[in-house]
């Protein structure tokens, strides 16, 4: 899965937005241990936030210049990352093989949300919690239409290497079977623009599951 223009502005904008998400990055990881699965780990720029309590990252990214990018990233992380070329659609990964999983601004872009949430809650162990922060769709209806037009006419996936503005992510991981739980709603950038608002959130694999 190749994006090479994407790729290289995406790396270049998310160094540029550290300072600002950096904090959310931060909430978005804490608390977590054991092993992790991170889908679409980009270019790593997460790695750097995980506490100590993570005995490894498990980090699939399926694109071969911000694989490259999250290689270097893993080398000066504070804890173990694992790099896996591989798509959320299809994980690498055992039954119920990690103890929390890790989506961030990832759900937006693959082609089938509903089977990477399935394979995230095949992968996570019983119980076991998602962490994800996505931009979704605005809860204002003249800015959620620009959204799903801009997604159905092509345009904005083409522009974003496959990423969509208007899908209400929450929703579907509550219909994968997901408990959830809080939910933080935040701008990243100007509010205008059609990629926010985004969210950062936790919900848990069914303890049965």
């Amino acid at each position: 899965m190749r994006h090479p223009v994407f790729a290289r502005f995406f790396d270049r904008l998310s160094r540029a937005m550290e300072r600002e998400i950096g904090r959310e990055r931060d909430e978005l990881v804490a608390g977590l241990a054991g092993r992790v699965v991170e889908v679409g780990a980009g270019n790593g720029m997460n790695f750097s936030h995980y506490p100590s309590t993570v005995t490894e990252v498990v980090a699939i990214e399926p694109e071969p210049f911000l694989l490259a990018k999250a290689e270097a990233a893993a080398s000066r992380a504070p804890v173990p990352v694992t790099l896996l070329a591989g798509v959320a659609g299809a994980l690498p990964l055992e039954d119920a093989g990690v103890d929390a999983a890790v989506a961030s601004l990832v759900l937006c872009t693959v082609p089938d949300p509903a089977a990477a949430l399935g394979e995230l809650r095949r992968v996570l162990a019983p119980g076991g919690e998602l962490r994800f922060m996505e931009h979704v769709r605005s809860e204002h209806p003249g800015k959620a239409g620009i959204q799903r037009w801009l997604d159905r006419s092509g345009l904005w996936p083409r522009f974003g290497g496959g990423c969509h503005c208007g899908r209400d992510t929450v929703a579907s991981i509550g219909a994968a079977g997901f408990e959830l739980g809080d939910v933080h709603r935040f701008p990243l950038g100007p509010a205008w623009l059609v990629s926010n608002p985004h969210v950062r959130g936790r919900a848990r694999a069914p303890s049965g599951s």
